[in-house]
């Protein structure tokens, strides 16, 4: 792990295309800010590994694909509840 030490308003490259750049320090907590091409996702780490256990758990055995179906069905209907013609 490469540890850096930075004060308000430095920042860091990551690569050509990201910048993460000190906002403000309060007591223990730090506010970055990242500049980063949309194409990027930027997450926290604690959203991200949700969103990787939702992954996971999508592809597990236990997984019942008429449920998307199902959704599916759903935003097909129309307002009035009947199933849209397409």
């Amino acid at each position: 792990m490469l540890v850096l030490a930075r004060r308000i308003n430095e920042s860091i490259m990551i690569g050509d295309d990201i910048e993460v750049v000190v906002i403000d320090i309060k007591g223990d907590q730090v506010k970055l800010g990242i500049k980063a091409p949309k194409k990027i996702t930027v997450h926290r780490k604690e959203i991200y590994n949700e969103i990787q256990q939702e992954n996971i758990a999508a592809m597990s055995p236990d997984f019942k694909p008429d449920l998307l179906r199902e959704l599916s069905d759903y935003f097909d209907k129309d307002k009035n509840g009947k199933k849209d013609k397409k």
